[in-house]
């Protein structure tokens, strides 16, 4: 269908996972259960730790594809784009592929999803049939919908690996075509917006055009975009494509129409991770022609982000050019969508980062309207329309201010508009109020049944105290 690669190798499940139940015993009782993982897509700074870690190495492949019933069965530590690979030459793709190609399957549903399918396919967990976890006992149970562990199951989505770690998933495919035509349209009235928004998630069309995927920016309230595409087996024209000189968001604002590969379609941000290469100088023409193409992706810019929080280099230069010092506002928000042109204007006026990621999601709703389900730990209210908001960067400190102080006037916010925070980066939330909107109760109860001994660190303490 695309470039994919398809060099896969046989995978022996059964030898990776004796592997981590005898990693889990090397941990010393008392001690830090966590991954010995050596790359993460979390934008918060943990404590160190010097016990050995769970080994996953064994755990990176795609166990098989089953084009008839539109499955398949995958390890926890496979990255989408391994597993993109695996489907893609059948014709189909997984019900959401999350933006940045390096996010685990395992990842994505621990620890949350979302991609321009969720207006109608919901998030990475909701497609999940079933999967295998490592529980704080050392045990791996079978967890489904329904039986003896459907409370796992359930809890398991945004646990951020507190519950256990996912060993296996199997999990629903759809099917995908050679391209994606786009239409890029332009909003200078957010309640326009919103209202194309509704129209489009209600009817799943717009202007008579099936609308398959569905994402947008805003550079301010004056000037957004909606980029509505359509799965197709013709291309007008040749593709497009931003893995080179051309960067895909400035594209928004000069194409009115476009075409990308399915492949390229799925990785469309990855190249300049949204539009955050240009903090590294990327976008400027000649440090992108110099710039090799192979590491003009979001591992590279996210391992770079960490050597900074740990040297600390950038922000010292600040300090010697008497650059006021910055607080890091890295956070993806899921609005309810009659309220985000309250939250977005909000945004602009109090934090001012631009642009801004616009991404619809609504839970799924596999058997048509009141089929969704809830889930406990990131409670998002089924038939409700949401735009989950993402901007990343940082802004300057005030005077007299605090750093965090923004990131707790924006989850305030959030909170008083009705939505929920995503936990991948900085959270600042009191443990009354954590509990309260992440499930804490449920949390406990299925912690208690599967980690009797409070083996893996808490949700509270991994999300908000970075432990």
């Amino acid at each position: 269908m695309c470039a994919v690669r398809v060099d896969h190798q046989p995978v022996d499940h059964d030898s990776a996972v004796d592997l981590l139940r005898q990693s889990y015993a090397a941990v010393p009782p008392g001690e830090t259960v966590r991954l010995a993982k050596r790359t993460s897509n979390l934008f918060r700074p943990r404590a160190a730790v010097h016990t050995p870690g769970l080994d996953v190495s064994g755990l990176t492949g795609v166990l098989g594809v089953d084009p008839a019933a539109r499955t398949a069965d995958v390890q926890g530590m496979c990255t989408y784009e391994n597993l993109v690979d695996a489907t893609l030459p059948h014709g189909l793709m997984p019900l959401v592929v999350p933006q940045l190609r390096t996010i685990t399957l395992g990842g994505a549903v621990t620890g949350l999803g979302i991609e321009s399918t969720s207006f109608r396919n919901g998030l990475p967990h909701e497609s999940v049939i079933e999967l295998d976890v490592l529980t704080g006992s050392g045990e791996i149970v079978t967890a489904r919908p329904d039986g003896e562990h459907a409370e796992l199951y359930a809890a398991f989505p945004n646990s951020l690996g507190s519950l256990g770690y996912a060993t296996r998933l199997r999990i629903e495919l759809q099917p995908i075509r050679r391209y994606v035509a786009l239409r890029n349209i332009r909003f200078s009235r957010l309640e326009e917006l919103i209202d194309a928004i509704a129209e489009v998630t209600a009817s799943r069309a717009w202007a008579g055009v099936p609308v398959d995927v569905l994402d947008g920016v805003m550079f301010s309230p004056g000037e957004a975009y909606l980029v509505l595409g359509t799965f197709t087996d013709q291309a007008e024209g040749a593709p497009s494509d931003y893995t080179g000189q051309d960067i895909y968001y400035r594209s928004l604002r000069r194409r009115t129409r476009d075409a990308l590969t399915t492949y390229d379609y799925l990785w469309r941000w990855d190249t300049d991770w949204f539009w955050c290469s240009s903090a590294f100088g990327v976008q400027h023409p000649v440090v992108r022609r110099l710039w090799p193409a192979r590491l003009r992706r979001s591992d590279v810019y996210h391992r770079l982000v960490r050597m900074e929080h740990q040297y600390g280099v950038a922000a010292r230069i600040d300090r010697l050019r008497g650059q006021p010092t910055r607080e890091r506002v890295v956070q993806d928000v899921e609005i309810p969508l009659e309220r985000t042109a309250d939250f977005l204007r909000w945004f602009a006026g109090n934090v001012g980062m631009t642009p801004v990621w616009l991404c619809p999601l609504r839970l799924r709703e596999p058997a048509g309207p009141g089929s969704a389900r809830p889930w406990p730990l990131y409670p998002l209210r089924p038939g409700q329309d949401y735009v989950n908001i993402g901007f990343w960067g940082s802004v300057p400190m005030a005077e007299g201010a605090a750093d965090g102080d923004v990131n707790r006037s924006i989850e305030r916010t959030v909170s008083e508009l009705g939505g929920h925070k995503s936990l991948y980066s900085d959270a600042y939330y009191d443990r009354e109020s954590f509990d309260r909107l992440y499930g804490g109760p449920t949390w406990r109860a299925v912690r208690d049944r599967y980690d009797p001994e409070h083996r893996f660190t808490g949700l509270y303490e991994k999300a908000v105290a970075r432990a």
